[in-house]
């Protein structure tokens, strides 16, 4: 979770090696420069993606791409409390006066302080992040979704026979919001983009993750690596990075060693940067996809995500499923 509005523990966390800022370059008022001294966009600074914009477009608002000034202040008025964890009843999960339903989701052992999500709509007010196809959803399978429903049902009842069963983000190998692909998440939705010649790094807040991309016309690696092995170029205003050769899935649901993913950084303007992805698998998808994000410029500080493989978490886990294991399952004879 982040560190970033701890009082009492400001101290503690001083004492940890923070990672390194794009303060030099955003400090003061001077505007961030659009090239790099080698003429490319420049795509550098410190970010955050964090919206109440979600990825894909709830079915109640099926027919509208877009929402009216109005329309928006009440959508972002009504997800602001129904996201709020300080409004769920912390021990039956029942709704009561005040409180809200367990059943509306979220994790009840975080309360309201340590998240850390948006308070808005994305500027246009689009209401999914996914901007092709034109439904706003991703476009699975009818044999995904099915295994999908299955698997949650597993997890729910504690199925977990190995700790390989939990996502890499239960085993703080990769970030359910950093991805790649990156997409906002409850928390530590920052990134540092830093640009040297020949080489763009990508440091995600959460779990830790960072990206070397070469800028290359070289071929791909056959080395499989979680984060798949990254190819960038320069096209105009904007830096297009390709992604495959992943070791299996990612954290992004649907994906599998065979996704391909095309990133797109656009320079929009001093303070933003307008991210876009395409992803693509036949395994799992019918047809590619596309999600836009805009990275909005921070004068944040990056702070350490502690969370590592083998973690105290990943074992209280496996200790409750083995504990549901032991149980009946609700509505099971």
């Amino acid at each position: 979770m982040t560190t970033r509005y701890l009082t009492a523990a400001v101290a503690i966390a001083a004492s940890v090696t923070m990672m390194p800022t794009a303060a030099d370059a955003q400090s003061g008022d001077a505007p961030t420069p659009m090239r790099t001294a080698e003429g490319h966009p420049d795509i550098s600074g410190t970010f955050t993606f964090r919206t109440l914009t979600p990825l894909e477009r709830p079915t109640s608002l099926a027919d509208k791409d877009a929402l009216s000034p109005e329309e928006a202040a009440q959508y972002e008025a009504t997800e602001r409390t129904r996201l709020n964890r300080d409004l769920f009843d912390p021990e039956s999960g029942a709704p009561s006066a005040g409180y809200q339903s367990r059943s509306e989701g979220g994790v009840l052992s975080y309360n309201e302080f340590w998240y850390e999500r948006g308070i808005e709509l994305t500027s246009d007010k689009r209401t999914s992040l996914v901007v092709d196809p034109p439904t706003g959803r991703i476009p699975y399978t009818d044999d995904y979704r099915a295994y999908n429903a299955s698997n949650r049902l597993n997890l729910r009842n504690g199925f977990a026979d190995h700790y390989t069963d939990r996502s890499l983000a239960d085993r703080c190998l990769m970030g359910s919001n950093s991805g790649p692909p990156m997409r906002p998440g409850s928390y530590n939705n920052n990134v540092l983009v830093m640009q040297v010649p020949g080489y763009v790094t990508l440091v995600n807040e959460h779990i830790h993750n960072t990206r070397i991309i070469p800028i290359t016309d070289e071929a791909h690696s056959d080395l499989r690596q979680w984060v798949g092995d990254s190819r960038g170029r320069y096209e105009g205003n904007a830096l297009i990075v390709e992604t495959r050769n992943f070791a299996r899935a990612t954290t992004f649901s649907g994906s599998s060693k065979d996704t391909i993913l095309v990133e797109r950084f656009i320079r929009v303007d001093p303070d933003t940067v307008m991210y876009e992805f395409t992803i693509e698998d036949a395994n799992n998808y019918i047809r590619p996809w596309t999600a836009a994000i805009p990275l909005r410029r921070t004068d944040a500080t990056l702070f350490e995500y502690a969370c590592h493989e083998g973690n105290y978490g990943l074992t209280g886990i496996m200790a409750g499923a083995r504990k549901l294991n032991t149980q009946p399952v609700e509505g099971s004879r």
